[in-house]
């Protein structure tokens, strides 16, 4: 209950900078009506976050991280609203499900989905989330993330097997990471679920930056042979196709 009364007054002073651009700490301490001591308390910690920034003159604004953050939602939510007109499109097209997913830390998140219409079904759901080195979306993040970004991931993370096919094996994870890079998209056999398999290809912001991943998924027998070619552009398609909406120019556009 303390941790849940601390995050209620650490809220309660961000609030009051809806209605002012700065602040003193006297003001906030006169606004909020919370004691000297509570309001010290509070503000030192937004601070030492980054969400608040005190000026020379002792004067408090809201740090620039509310507009890393808010860049960051807006953003995601773009991506959602253009992407799920193509995203069905591909689905009745190709008779699979299909996910969008973007990074959140060291993990993919599901951020949109359509379910194929097929009687057998794969297990998506909004919200779902997996690590990074598993599965064919998941890996197209890894992959596009810096160098020394994939590198502390790989020395910091313990690779669990969470079906038959998820790859454990540090050597193996970094040349699928290269084969990624280099062909543009990724595959998976029965790395989340058992007889499962998925193509994904990365979504680019105006900035040539990876802010999304968009995947069909469904049974591992659909994508072998002559079905996975085709599989692979139509997903690699909608891919530039959203991140041209996005903003991003590829070099047929330049």
């Amino acid at each position: 209950m303390s941790g849940n009364k601390t995050v209620i007054k650490s809220l309660s002073i961000l609030k009051l900078f809806y209605f002012h651009h700065q602040l003193t700490f006297q003001e906030m301490v006169d606004l909020s009506g919370m004691p000297k001591t509570s309001v010290h308390r509070q503000v030192k910690a937004l601070e030492e976050m980054e969400f608040l920034t005190r000026d020379q003159e002792g004067k408090y604004t809201l740090g620039l991280i509310f507009l890393e953050l808010g860049q960051l939602v807006s953003e995601r939510l773009d991506i959602r609203r253009l992407a799920l007109p193509l995203m069905c499109k591909l689905r009745d097209e190709m008779k699979e499900a299909v996910n969008l997913i973007v990074r959140e830390g060291d993990e993919a998140i599901y951020i949109e989905k359509v379910d194929t219409n097929n009687p057998v079904r794969l297990y998506t759901r909004v919200g779902r989330r997996t690590p990074l080195y598993a599965g064919a979306c998941s890996r197209i993040l890894l992959s596009y993330m810096s160098e020394e970004e994939v590198e502390h991931y790989m020395n910091q993370t313990e690779l669990k097997a969470i079906a038959a096919g998820t790859i454990t094996d540090r050597a193996r994870l970094r040349e699928s990471i290269a084969e990624v890079k280099a062909n543009g998209y990724s595959v998976s056999y029965a790395e989340l679920e058992d007889y499962s398999a998925a193509v994904a290809a990365p979504i680019f912001n105006h900035r040539g930056q990876v802010v999304a991943g968009i995947s069909m998924a469904g049974l591992e027998a659909h994508y072998q042979g002559k079905n996975l070619p085709l599989l692979v552009e139509k997903i690699k398609q909608t891919a530039r196709d959203i991140s041209r909406q996005l903003g991003y120019k590829t070099e047929m556009d330049r």
